[in-house]
């Protein structure tokens, strides 16, 4: 029988504990299930969660906007499901019976319609009706509610938690603040980030860290245009640069966003990450292999931004493929096939910023050296980012990030080199994270290169007004940090695009003693530190004889 759902518990008092209040219930849910799986459930029902409460919070506006057109009860009945309502706002139509309320109702299952059902099987039916009512979203939602490894009982309680937890922000005054499917998002974005940990090396197939991404938006600046991501994963490049958008006083509607990606499930994370925050993306009409076809062959983006898979040995290589502009890849990696895709992609006056394993800035396996001396040449390059170790939990590989710019502008003939390597601080023993200052001063170096002014929001004005204007700093070469180099320079370093060729050393800081005087200091501390070791080792010999 339909049930009432339990009180809600006391709110947690801040997002992090919300987030890690459903982290810890939907964990109890795992199981037998395996990894891949369990994430498919818990994101499934994050998702059907947000477009839940998106067309409630639309059904809402359209009673408000009739009522106050002086509609009576009966006329705003009538009205209130006229789709176009909430498909022409971007929001999808959901029916009764797939609606959140319904599903907390049956949480515990019972009969619907005369038939008993477990609460597995009437969320595996809201999925179908959402997909059939929204065509975008076909095969993209998963159903794998009512299989037998799913615990029912489990599963509706975490139903009864999403039920209760309190999507909104409360902002000054005791007003709601952010709109509880905003929330929605920023708990998907959460999970996938618990989910990476937990899959450990399989996670970096959907997740790149948010600090990592946050390089490529903050440096690359996405504010209008064609977003392009070959290797799109969860689609975490497509979100922060809405984000950033956001931040700007812009709209998501600005870009408009392209992926590829070639895992079913990830795919299928991509697209309802895209939609719980609002973004229209093509990401295909299914998942696929770039290589082997490329879903957007007539793109030209304005921005490319990537992290795709390093190193790959075994991938669809056709030595006939335009777009080996600058050099044929070699069979056994990759790398160098990712990189020219991206610039065959690039329009006039693109930029592209790419996520790759430290050794694609020097090796000359498989022709790899002569292809990069061409890119180079061809005045492509404009940044090299080497970043900390320990960012990625999937790997140990050591990164960096490429920059690409088809128009340099004043910097034409130069690239700028960045040793970030020292940046960062440890989260956990096995993580390292970038902070905002650490971003910052990567992407602001970048800025003051190609000599553009800081363009940002101002705190005390509302979304919508003029972004304020400030002056960087001129641009100067810091010894250990960053170095501008000539192509000249770079030909001379036999086409070697590692930072730290190019940056130095830092500078110590002279401390005013004179040498002749430090080293004798020096000499004479060594002399009576080997003189107190000597004696050490006496004094334990000694002890040793009496004890023997």
């Amino acid at each position: 029988m339909p049930r009432t759902p339990k009180a809600a518990p006391a709110a947690p008092s801040t997002m992090k504990e919300l987030k890690d209040t459903l982290w810890k219930a939907a964990d109890k849910l795992r199981g037998s299930m395996d990894a891949s799986q369990y994430k498919d459930v818990i994101l499934g029902l994050v998702f059907l969660k947000y477009v839940s409460d998106a067309f409630d919070e639309r059904r809402a506006g359209i009673r408000a906007e009739l009522a106050a057109d002086g509609y009576d009860d009966d006329q705003i009945a009538e009205l209130i499901d006229d789709t176009d309502e909430y498909t022409g706002r971007g929001v999808f139509w959901v029916s009764a019976n797939a609606r959140w309320g319904f599903l907390a109702e049956h949480a515990k299952g019972g009969s619907v319609d005369g038939v008993d059902k477990t609460i597995g099987l009437i969320i595996d039916e809201a999925m179908d009706a959402v997909m059939q009512a929204n065509p975008q979203l076909s095969g993209t939602l998963p159903r794998i509610f009512n299989r037998d490894n799913v615990d029912q009982r489990r599963l509706g309680e975490l139903i009864d938690l999403f039920n209760s937890a309190r999507f909104t922000t409360q902002g000054q005054g005791g007003s709601d603040g952010r709109r509880a499917r905003d929330l929605l998002g920023e708990v998907y974005e959460y999970f996938l980030e618990k989910f990476a940990a937990a899959e450990g090396k399989r996670g970096g197939e959907f997740y790149t860290p948010a600090g990592v991404v946050r390089v490529l938006v903050e440096m690359l600046q996405p504010t209008h245009g064609r977003v392009y991501d070959p290797a799109c994963g969860s689609g975490g490049m497509f979100v922060q640069a809405e984000k950033f958008i956001d931040a700007h006083h812009g709209e998501g509607s600005d870009i408009s966003v392209y992926g590829q990606e070639l895992n079913e499930r990830t795919w299928r994370m991509a697209k309802m990450n895209l939609a719980i925050h609002g973004l229209t993306g093509n990401l295909g009409p299914r998942w696929g292999d770039t290589f082997a076809r490329d879903l957007h062959p007539d793109l030209q983006a304005d921005f490319v931004m990537a992290n795709p898979p390093f190193n790959i040995k075994d991938w669809a290589r056709n030595e006939e493929d335009p777009r080996w502009r600058f050099g044929v890849p070699p069979a056994g990696n990759a790398n160098y096939a990712w990189i020219q895709h991206i610039l065959s992609k690039l329009a006039p006056g693109g930029q592209a910023g790419v996520v790759m394993a430290n050794g694609s800035m020097s090796s000359n396996s498989g022709g790899e050296g002569q292809i990069r001396a061409e890119i180079v040449e061809a005045d492509l390059v404009s940044c090299m980012v080497a970043l900390p170790t320990q960012l990625f939990r999937s790997t140990g590989i050591p990164v960096c990030v490429w920059f690409f710019a088809k128009d340099k502008g004043k910097r034409a003939g130069e690239v700028l080199f960045i040793d970030a390597r020292n940046l960062g601080h440890m989260v956990d023993r096995a993580e390292r994270a970038l902070s905002d200052d650490d971003i910052a001063v990567i992407a602001d170096t970048y800025h003051s290169w190609l000599g553009r002014d800081v363009v940002a929001p101002s705190p005390v004005v509302e979304r919508g007004s003029e972004a304020t204007e400030s002056k960087r700093p001129a641009y100067e070469n810091v010894p250990g940090f960053c170095y501008s180099a000539t192509l000249a320079e770079i030909k001379a370093a036999d086409y070697a695009l590692t930072p730290g060729r190019y940056v130095g050393a830092a500078e110590v800081e002279d401390d005013g003693e004179p040498i002749e005087e430090k080293l004798a200091r020096l000499r004479t501390e060594l002399d009576a530190q080997f003189a107190e070791s000597a004696r050490l080792a006496e004094v334990v010999r000694e002890q040793l004889g009496r004890v023997s």
